[in-house]
């Protein structure tokens, strides 16, 4: 039976071709364009952690005060006093500290030139919690980072640059001046949005890659390197770093904090951990006000920080508008292509077709050319996504992609579009009176 409507519609089709046309590309067009904004929706959206992001948790402490932070709203980092007394407390089973930085590399070999390049002082536990992928070697221990150990872990980019994609590991590296021993390289990482170190190295720049290169956090204070970005309330411009020991034991607010926090019980005991810290550093004297933490997860902080470009929200909202009205404009071509057919559906009726037997085959008529459009749209989308970059800048456009799902999508969007359409105009092709109708043609 569903095959014989099948063929119905396709004989229907070819008998109005013009209206069947027209209403196959509007449809192409309104989902492809859908689709390709959906695309890019979901490359800035996505969760680039999902068997993590809900038990990572990044603790904030407001240490500036009503005066200086956002709203009520803490600061996006710590500041290095708070940070270090979470790192000693160990309240979590996991925590660790972490800012951007950018190192200059000098190759041993005369033929690669230097070169600066960007990535993170992190202590041991980065890696872990991350679930940072390697491809030779590892990361470093919690004794290397209590020893301020010269040992670092460079991406595979930078391994292949220096090392020719050899395995690495027990060379050495010139990192601003001093050598340090590879102890991993990793695999191909690089997760979207960079959501580790949204604070100290910009929201702005939250879908560039990652660093190439990762040393111990407290060697990377030894050698008094700063953090890409940095607030200090009293500061109008670059902070002073001159004074190093003042600058570490300043209100200065530059480091990333994470701590894994395996069930909601000891998120509970985590967040009472935060509002008891904050408030002895009141009774202290420190702060002049109450306390005042937050405790977010993963995809609570990517939203927090809204690191999702605007540009690719308006589109979604502006495609989806598109589509709607392409909708409206089908509803019409229905209706007109419906009952023109009215003769036929009176005919029919009066040999005994119910209304059920009208709604079937039209709403499967109207699926047979959603099922067209979407193929249609299916190549529409793959241009749209190709040409990603003409509309959105580079380090977005780059994460658009075209997978089997986008492309099923893309047909299932069509085929339910077509067939709510048709809802409307088969309700009124159904309603034709036979008698009349055999009156008519009589």
């Amino acid at each position: 039976m569903w095959g014989y409507y099948v063929m119905l519609a396709l004989r229907s089709g070819a008998r109005s071709k013009a209206l069947t046309a027209l209403v196959i590309v509007l449809l192409a067009f309104g989902v492809s364009a859908c689709m390709v904004s959906y695309a890019v929706f979901r490359a800035t959206t996505s969760d680039p952690l999902p068997a993590r992001s809900s038990q990572l948790y990044v603790p904030l402490i407001d240490n500036v005060g009503p005066s200086y932070n956002d709203q009520g709203e803490p600061i996006e980092t710590l500041s290095y006093i708070d940070a270090m007394a979470l790192w000693r407390a160990r309240t979590a089973s996991r925590l660790t500290l972490l800012y951007a930085a950018t190192w200059q590399v000098e190759p041993e070999n005369p033929l690669i030139p230097a070169m600066s390049l960007g990535g993170d002082a992190v202590t041991a536990d980065f890696f872990s919690m991350f679930d940072v992928p390697f491809r030779f070697g590892g990361g470093w221990t919690a004794d290397d980072d209590a020893r301020h150990a010269t040992v670092a872990v460079i991406s595979r980019h930078l391994n292949e640059t220096l090392f020719a994609g050899r395995n690495s590991v027990g060379q050495e590296i010139r990192l601003d001046g001093q050598l340090f021993r590879i102890g991993g390289v990793l695999e191909d990482w690089n997760p979207r949005p960079r959501f580790f170190d949204a604070g100290s190295h910009g929201t702005v720049y939250a879908f560039d890659d990652a660093g190439d290169i990762y040393i111990p956090f407290t060697r990377a204070t030894d050698m008094k390197k700063d953090s890409t970005f940095s607030y200090c309330p009293t500061a109008s411009s670059r902070p002073d770093t001159s004074h190093w020991d003042a600058y570490l034991h300043s209100e200065c607010d530059r480091i990333d904090a994470w701590v894994e926090l395996a069930t909601p019980a000891a998120v509970d005991r985590y967040r009472e951990y935060l509002r008891h810290y904050a408030g002895e550093q009141q009774r202290l004297g420190r702060f002049s006000w109450g306390p005042n933490v937050r405790l977010r997860n993963l995809t609570g902080w990517i939203a927090y920080l809204q690191v999702t470009p605007r540009a690719s929200s308006l589109s979604m909202l502006v495609s989806a508008s598109f589509l709607l009205i392409v909708l409206l404009n089908v509803v019409g071509l229905m209706l007109a292509r419906f009952m023109r057919r009215a003769p036929e559906i009176g005919i029919r009726r009066a040999l005994g077709a119910s209304r059920s037997a009208i709604y079937r085959q039209f709403l499967i008529e109207a699926a047979t050319m959603g099922f067209i459009g979407g193929l249609l749209g299916v190549a529409l989308t793959l241009l749209g996504v190709w040409g990603a970059g003409g509309l959105f800048a580079p380090n977005i456009a780059r994460l658009v992609h075209a997978d089997t799902s986008l492309m099923a999508l893309t047909v299932l969007l069509a085929m339910a579009a077509t067939v709510v359409s048709a809802l409307y105009p088969t309700w009124r092709a159904s309603q034709t009176q036979p008698a009349w109708q055999i009156k008519i043609t009589g």
